[in-house]
């Protein structure tokens, strides 16, 4: 009887991969790889606390509310020095964007390289004390000023992000990441502390059966985010309704979006008249993982990756998912205006 569990001696680790990648880019410095690396240790690390929160008196309040107005977690606080230490202390950035600083965070000097990291470093976090996953979302560019870094290096449409990807802390550890070229899956190994690739090129299906958005403010909904739910439950053709699924945290949202197909809607509201998702640390990092596996992005007028930023903490609408499904739910947007 063959042992199931042999050791695979030629392992792709993640950071094997990037090394790969990196090598075949022209003019590549190991710059990039060196970043991703940064940002890896940084996972891991909240990773563990994620999973030690209720030991080591990590749940609850930290008793503030960040920029973005959301009540500021304890885990947050870590896991926000944790990224931020990890990334200044790779000599490959020269500024940051986060969710939890409302200023834009200048690397020191002597500590600068060539690239922009926009993160938000615990998305969901309001799902931390009833143990729902959670996960941190990244978007790196490369700089755009030759002095002193400025906002106008993170103010950056998503189509110039040069990799992207979103860490889920679920039933295991798993990083979505892209360079550019398809979307691949790590899991996080822990006997050995490193992620494996256990999926690459990664594709969304055409279309889903499962629609994934809070509906408790279906009150103050467009009338064709209205129409458009009514019609995924009660199929005028006699189909099968789709099925409703929402965490309300957008990694673990938006992962089984991919995994299983379907559309994931954060739409503006009467409450949230511009939206209440991010679009530099939350929006465009994954609009380009969901584009990368062949999936579409929108914010019901305009395509996620070709939106100017005007402000770091900017919300803007976010219908993501299946190419059949968000195409059918601009169809009933077009039919509104």
């Amino acid at each position: 009887m063959s042992d199931q569990s042999a050791f695979d001696t030629d392992v792709w680790t993640l950071t094997r991969f990037v090394i790969e990648t990196g090598r075949q880019a022209k003019g590549a410095t190991g710059e990039l790889t060196q970043l991703i690396n940064a940002i890896l240790t940084a996972i891991k690390a909240i990773s563990s606390a994620v999973r030690k929160a209720g030991l080591a008196h990590l749940q609850g309040l930290a008793g503030s509310i960040n920029v973005t107005g959301d009540d500021v977690k304890k885990l947050d606080v870590l896991s926000n020095d944790l990224v931020i230490n990890m990334l200044q202390a790779s000599y490959s950035t020269c500024c940051m964007v986060s969710e939890e600083n409302k200023e834009l965070i200048l690397t020191p000097k002597d500590k600068r390289g060539k690239y922009v990291v926009c993160f938000d470093p615990l998305d969901g976090s309001s799902n931390i004390d009833c143990l729902a996953s959670i996960g941190t979302i990244f978007a790196i560019y490369k700089r755009v000023s030759e002095a002193e870094p400025t906002e106008k290096d993170a103010l950056q449409p998503g189509n110039n992000i040069v990799c992207a990807g979103y860490a889920l802390y679920g039933s295991a550890t798993l990083v979505a990441l892209s360079t550019g070229a398809g979307l691949n899956f790590f899991m996080l190994d822990p006997a050995i502390g490193e992620f494996i690739l256990t999926e690459r090129n990664v594709k969304i299906k055409p279309k889903g059966k499962i629609y994934s958005l809070n509906e408790g403010y279906a009150k103050y909904f467009h009338p064709s985010i209205n129409e458009y739910l009514k019609h995924k439950k009660y199929p005028e053709d006699g189909s099968a309704p789709y099925g409703a699924r929402y965490v309300g945290s957008m990694v673990s949202d938006v992962h089984r979006t991919i995994t299983y197909g379907g559309i994931f809607l954060y739409p503006a509201n009467e409450k949230n008249p511009k939206g209440k998702l991010r679009l530099l640390y939350e929006c465009n990092p994954i609009a380009f993982l969901i584009e990368q596996a062949g999936g579409l992005a929108t914010t019901g007028t305009q395509r996620i990756l070709d939106v100017q930023p005007d402000a770091l903490h900017q919300r803007v609408p976010f219908i993501v998912g299946s190419p059949d499904d968000v195409n059918e739910f601009l169809n009933f947007v077009k039919k509104h205006q």
